[in-house]
């Protein structure tokens, strides 16, 4: 299923976001009918989701996240999340998420991810929450990314 300007998955992304963090994810002046669209094409950070699977893949990135890591949409919705750090660095980025699931939101995080590239570089002051709709049920994760820089 493609996300990229999904109405439902964006209200899932932007109402969990403003539930858990009491910050809306996209500024109040952009008009509901085009959120979804200045999410994916035009915000100035990056935005990642990811699944419920045992070992979850990507199912939604914006073009400021495809950037940086360096995938298409295609690669990237198809990437399992763990991926996107290198070894070393996936059991802190599992201790991580496991925090996240038990406080609802982590804000403040700062980790090592990998490019398509092989290129290391940091995510900085990310906020990395639960996504549950509106009945409460658990759809995943997803994280703001409002500065990366390379190592």
């Amino acid at each position: 299923m493609d996300l990229r300007n999904d109405r439902s998955f964006f209200d899932l992304l932007a109402g969990s976001f403003e539930r858990l963090t009491h910050q809306p994810l996209v500024p109040k002046e952009i008009r509901p009918d085009d959120a979804p669209r200045w999410l994916y094409e035009d915000a100035p950070f990056g935005i990642l989701a990811h699944n419920t699977a045992e070992d979850p893949v990507f199912v939604y990135g914006n073009e400021a996240v495809q950037k940086r890591f360096e995938y298409t949409w295609e690669e990237l919705t198809a990437l399992p999340s763990r991926l996107s750090a290198e070894a070393p660095e996936r059991s802190e980025r599992e201790r991580f998420l496991n925090e996240v699931k038990q406080h609802g939101f982590v804000a403040n995080y700062r980790g090592i991810r990998i490019a398509k590239s092989g290129k290391r570089f940091w995510i900085e002051d990310a906020i990395v929450w639960q996504l549950t709709d509106a009945d409460g049920t658990y759809r995943g994760q997803a994280a703001f990314l409002p500065r990366t820089s390379d190592i």
